[in-house]
């Protein structure tokens, strides 16, 4: 049985992120790869906010091997971009923390979009909800239509 985020109901050694990599823990899945998982934050920035993990377990940005840097910043690129076609954002915001500020030790990059306007300043992050899974799954619907384009 699949269990939400919000449970913070953890496999593989303790790690949230090894469970939704492993179909366990359920989240809106907008990227797989053989490398790469994209997923819809929980707790988003902003609504569409992913969060891009290796499949591998890798703690922080310089525990990542080399031969996943490129595939790794690639896919960070196209998530950014259907951000803008998806979402209809203007642009978008990424960001990773390495030890200090992260909240799970897996490596992730936050992709969140944005829009003049839209209240962020700063490294003050206030998170948002969204109405109920069917809405999630629209979101990461959108960014998964562009993201198949490719």
């Amino acid at each position: 049985m699949q269990q939400s985020p919000e449970d913070q109901t953890v496999n593989r050694g303790g790690c949230l992120f090894c469970g939704i990599v492993a179909g366990d823990v359920a989240a809106p899945v907008v990227l797989s790869s053989p490398d790469l998982v994209g997923f819809l934050d929980h707790r988003p920035v902003f609504k569409g906010h992913v969060l891009l993990v290796p499949r591998r377990h890798v703690g922080t940005l310089p525990d990542l091997p080399a031969e996943l840097r490129s595939p790794f910043l690639e896919a960070g690129q196209r998530l950014a971009t259907a951000m803008v076609e998806g979402l209809g954002a203007q642009g978008s915001f990424l960001a990773m923390n390495n030890v200090v500020s992260q909240s799970v030790p897996h490596l992730h990059l936050h992709v969140v979009p944005r829009t003049k306007g839209d209240g962020l300043r700063g490294f003050f992050w206030p998170r948002t909800k969204y109405d109920d899974a069917a809405e999630a799954q629209e979101y990461a619907e959108r960014i998964r239509k562009v993201l198949d384009k490719e």
